[in-house]
C-alpha cells in the first residue's frame, strides 16, 4: 500500500514516560509527572459531583455541541456560529491544516513552538518556514518578513509552548494590522486562563477587524479535563463555516461535552487554580534565580529551564528520583527541560533535587 510520501519524514507522537512504567523500571513507590502540563489540582468538584457514565453512551453525541456552544457563546460574548469544537486543540490544528494547507503553499511558525503545527503541515505537503524565537519570544518582525504570496497559515502560540512566553498585546495587534489578509493567523491560546488579566490581549473583541484570525483554546489545561479531549476555536462565522466542512460529524464525546459544560460554570475553581499556580511558579523562578540558573518568562503552568548539564541527562537524573520532566532542544541548545508546575509539596522536593545536583556540578567544576 502507498501512503503519503511526507509520512516517511515523520514519527508518531512520543508520549512522555507514564507513572506505572517508571515505578516498575526504577523500583519507586511514588512518581511525580511534570512533563505534560496537566493541572496538578485536578478538576472542578462540580464535575466530580455531577458527572456519571449515564449519558446515553449507546447513542452518538450531539454533533453540534449545542448546550456547551450556547453556554460558551454567552460567556465569551460571541455568536454561536463563531465557535468550532474539537478533540482538544490538537484536533483543531489538524482540521485547520486539512482545510488550508496543501502542496504549493507555505506556513510560518516560531522555533521552538508546539510541534503539531509542523507535524500536520508536513502531512499536508506544505512548505514550512521556521523563525527562531528571541529568548523564548516570537520574532514577529521576522515572521512578517517570511510571509509571501504563497503563505497560507501563520501559527502564533501565546503563551508559547515550550518557552512559556506571551506575545505582548501591542505587538500582537501590530502584527495583525500588518499581516496580509490572505493569510490565516492561528492564535493558539491553550494556556489562556493562566495569563494575568493585565496582559490579556482581548483579541476576541476584535474579530470583526481581523476576519483572517482564529483563536484556539482548550479545557485540557486550567480546567483539568485533559483526559476527555475537548477544545474550541473562535473566529468570524465565515471562517468557522469553512472549517466545519473539514470537521468530523461526531468529534467530541457526550461525556466531554457534559464535563466541559459543568466546568465552564465553576469560576471559583479556575481562580484558585490560577492563583496557586502563579504563587508556586514564581517561587520556583526565584529559587532558580538564586541558584544562578536561567528560566524563561512564563505566563503558563510550566517553566522552561536552562540546566548546567544536557537536558537528557537532567531528565534521567530526575527520572531515577521519581520526577518526570520533558527535555527540550531550543535551536542547537539541548541544555533545557520543560517543567510543569506541580503542587507545593511536589515542587519543594523538586527544588531539593535541583539544589543537590547544583552542588554536585559546582564541586566537579571546582575540582
Amino acid at each position: 500500500m502507498k501512503s503519503k510520501h511526507a509520512l516517511k519524514k515523520l514519527t508518531p507522537y512520543q508520549q512522555g514516560k507514564q507513572t506505572e512504567e517508571v515505578k516498575r523500571e526504577y523500583g519507586l513507590d511514588r512518581i511525580i509527572k511534570l512533563a505534560s502540563n496537566e493541572n496538578p489540582f485536578g478538576y472542578s468538584d462540580q464535575v466530580k459531583n455531577s458527572l456519571s457514565l449515564d449519558h446515553g453512551l449507546n447513542t452518538y453525541p450531539d454533533g453540534h455541541t449545542s448546550e456547551l456552544r450556547n453556554a460558551l457563546a454567552k460567556k465569551l460574548n460571541v455568536e454561536e456560529d463563531q465557535i468550532i469544537f474539537g478533540g482538544g486543540s490538537d484536533e483543531l490544528i489538524q482540521i485547520i491544516s486539512r482545510a488550508f494547507l496543501y502542496p504549493g503553499v507555505n506556513t510560518v511558525m516560531a522555533a521552538p513552538t508546539f510541534p503539531q503545527y509542523k507535524h500536520n503541515a508536513t502531512i499536508e505537503g506544505a512548505t514550512i518556514k521556521e523563525i527562531p524565537t528571541l529568548d523564548g519570544y516570537h520574532d514577529l518582525k521576522g515572521m512578517l518578513q517570511a510571509i509571501d504570496e504563497n503563505t497560507s497559515v501563520v501559527w502564533l502560540c501565546t503563551p508559547n509552548n515550550p518557552t512559556g512566553s506571551l506575545i505582548p498585546k501591542e505587538e500582537l495587534y501590530d502584527f495583525m494590522n500588518k499581516c496580509p489578509k490572505h493569510v490565516l493567523v492561528v492564535l493558539d491560546e491553550a494556556y489562556f486562563e493562566y495569563v494575568e488579566t493585565e496582559f490579556d490581549s482581548k483579541i476576541i473583541e476584535h474579530f470583526s477587524d481581523f476576519p483572517n484570525l482564529i483563536s484556539l483554546r482548550t479545557f485540557s489545561k486550567a480546567y483539568g479535563l485533559a483526559g476527555l479531549r475537548i477544545g474550541y476555536g473562535i473566529a468570524n462565522k465565515e471562517l468557522i463555516a469553512k472549517l466545519e466542512v473539514a470537521r468530523g460529524p461526531f468529534n467530541t464525546s457526550s461525556l466531554a461535552q457534559k464535563a466541559a459544560l459543568i466546568a465552564l460554570s465553576d469560576d471559583e475553581f479556575i481562580e484558585e487554580t490560577v492563583q496557586r499556580n502563579k504563587a508556586i511558579r514564581e517561587n520556583l523562578q526565584q529559587f532558580l534565580k538564586d541558584l544562578g540558573w536561567h528560566s524563561y518568562d512564563s505566563q503558563t503552568n510550566f517553566i522552561l529551564i536552562t540546566t548546567p548539564i544536557d537536558g537528557e541527562e537532567m531528565f534521567n537524573y530526575l527520572l531515577e528520583r521519581g520526577y518526570i520532566v520533558r527535555p527540550v532542544k531550543v535551536l542547537e541548545d539541548s541544555n533545557k527541560i520543560r517543567v510543569t508546575i506541580g503542587s507545593e509539596e511536589e515542587m519543594d522536593i523538586f527544588k531539593d533535587l535541583l539544589q543537590h545536583l547544583h552542588s554536585s556540578v559546582s564541586k566537579e567544576i571546582k575540582s
